[in-house]
């Protein structure tokens, strides 16, 4: 049977289940379903983006096959900010159920009306609401509070129930002198402890980075070296969400009298809605359009690109290539990438930077510059706010699995019961009740990986056959039988790409096909598909021993 949220124990009446779908184990696909007395409550539903691992992927979603038969029971998805990682398959999951209510913070919520405008989702309920704001969704008391992130608007969340209090913080730090002077509430999460906190669920990001997070300001005297030295184009890359560090790019370019001009479709559409709320400022006459930037001097420009995480598809890794239509860097331009590394992203990010290395750019990135702060709160903010809050119960959330153990430690040394500093990863079952929670079961909460159009159709299978297919090649045999006199009748033709490109190399082994296929019939194989297991057989062990390689081999096999 396949597994569902109605998979595990019977839920006691007033007892709260929480199920994250995703975010727990990857840094991606944040997702966590809330379940009381028969209704669900969704907070963030996000996108992982793929790795190496992933070819021809193009998003990773949440387990969102765990809704199955429970769409019809969503009171409401919440939303705490706006990153890709935490509304990415908003689309998707509106795709099942287009009326579902969407909670969040007035940027969140413009961030995702684009996003469904691309999807054709017109008719949906969009619900803004602000720190401060306590509302009723069904069964759930919600609360929200300001957090400092890096990006505006971000929301924590208090949820009231029956069998508890739940604070989840979504992604947060505890910068003390944000850009936008928007602080986290920590006297809202103090009077929160003093009401008392079943279960505290903390972004877990940095929970292995001692101290305090620096401060988003902190970067700009690097930020200043870099303009100041650049005598020829240049280019920052950063997250295409990061109006922070948009706005510092752009304060920069004022003072420094260069034009500004966004690369990258997310980055137009998303400082286009941040601009129109005004929670980016821009000054006159200083934004221009990418066609526009013949008419300027390289030295009288500064670019704001995507592709800090290497996306092979972005403008950073299109420029890196010499693909990119408009933008060309080579020795003297200067590249800065304005952000962290995404774990899993590595090879990539390293592959752009190698690649615009090549090409004689400049590249200044976290490693030899500080031109980059985190967004997530270090051990030493974390272990302020378990002292602060006094959590009965603590659930980690958001980070690989050596995240969310450094976060339950953390929670541990100050006071919290080893027992009670669950560490769970995705699809792990969680019961709250009576201040008490504990792990009640587990359900398989795979990934469900996009590709183009196509939504849940890849799976293992097919994953590993693209790898074999992107590191060995694929080698295709053609033979002609007739099996009624039981007789070869043309062939082998034998064809390779990935692996070769002199396929007179496969002589040797046509003869060898060839007898294979004759003793074979010989024998008594009277259908192709028996035929096609000899051919590639046959195929396989000669190129395994003579080349000690694995392409991908697809025999077929016609009948005459």
């Amino acid at each position: 049977m396949r597994e569902s949220l109605r998979t595990p124990p019977a839920l006691a009446k007033d007892t709260l289940r929480i199920v994250p779908l995703g975010g727990l184990g990857d840094v991606g696909r944040n997702s966590t379903s809330f379940e009381l007395n028969g209704q669900l409550l969704m907070v963030d539903c996000g996108v992982l983006f793929p790795s190496d691992d992933h070819p021809g992927v193009d998003l990773i979603l949440p387990g969102l096959h765990l809704l199955e038969e429970r769409f019809d029971d969503i009171q409401a998805l919440v939303l705490t900010h706006g990153h890709e990682d935490h509304i990415g398959a908003v689309p998707y999951l509106l795709r099942r159920r287009p009326d579902i209510p969407v909670i969040g913070s007035r940027l969140t919520l413009a961030l995702v009306r684009e996003k469904l405008k691309e999807h054709r989702l017109r008719d949906v309920h969009l619900k803004v609401v602000s720190e401060g704001a306590r509302i009723r969704v069904g069964e759930f008391d919600l609360e929200f509070f300001a957090v400092n992130h890096s990006i505006p608007d971000a929301l924590a969340i208090a949820i009231r129930t029956p069998a508890g209090l739940v604070l989840h913080t979504g992604d947060f730090k505890m910068d003390q002198l944000p850009l936008d002077n928007r602080l986290t509430d920590l006297r809202g999460f103090a009077r929160l402890g003093e009401e008392g906190v079943d279960l505290f669920m903390a972004d877990s990001t940095n929970a292995e980075s001692p101290g305090f997070t620096t401060h988003e300001r902190d970067i700009e005297p690097a930020m200043e070296r870099v303009f100041s030295q650049a005598k020829q184009k240049l280019i920052v890359a950063c997250f295409a969400s990061h109006v922070h560090r948009v706005q510092q790019v752009m304060d920069a370019a004022v003072r420094h009298g260069r034009k500004v001009v966004y690369i990258g479709r997310s980055m137009v559409r998303n400082m286009t809605v941040a601009q129109e709320l005004g929670y980016l400022k821009v000054p006159k006459n200083t934004l221009i359009e990418l066609r526009q930037l013949q008419d300027y001097p390289d030295d009288k420009v500064v670019m704001i690109s995507t592709g800090s995480q290497g996306e092979p598809l972005s403008a950073l890794s299109r420029i890196s290539n010499h693909e990119h239509p408009v933008v060309q860097a080579g020795p003297g331009d200067v590249v800065l990438l304005a952000s962290s590394l995404i774990p899993g992203n590595e090879n990539s990010v390293y592959r752009v930077i190698n690649g615009l290395a090549r090409n004689g750019v400049t590249v200044v990135h976290k490693a030899n510059a500080l031109v980059h702060v985190s967004g997530h709160a270090s051990a030493g903010e974390l272990l302020y706010c378990y002292n602060l809050i006094k959590p009965r119960n603590a659930m980690p959330v958001h980070g690989e699995i050596r995240h969310l153990i450094a976060n339950a430690d953390l929670a541990v040394k100050t006071g919290v019961p080893r027992k009670r500093a669950l560490v769970v990863e995705d699809g792990g079952v969680v019961d709250l009740a009576d201040g008490k929670a504990e792990v009640v079961g587990r359900l398989d909460c795979g990934y469900i990986f996009v590709d183009g159009s196509t939504v849940g159709e890849i799976g293992d299978a097919e994953l590993s056959d693209r790898k074999i297919l992107g590191a060995d090649g694929f080698i295709s045999v053609v033979v002609v039988v007739n099996l009624h006199s039981m007789s070869l009748v043309s062939g082998p033709d034998i064809h390779a790409r990935g692996f070769t490109e002199d396929n007179s190399i496969f002589d040797e082994v046509k003869g060898q096909v060839a007898q294979a296929i004759t003793e074979a019939m010989a024998d008594g194989s009277e259908d192709v598909r028996s035929l096609q297991q000899v051919v590639r057989r046959t195929v396989g062990r000669w190129v395994n021993n003579t080349y000690r390689r694995r392409p991908m081999i697809l025999p077929v096999v016609v009948s005459a």
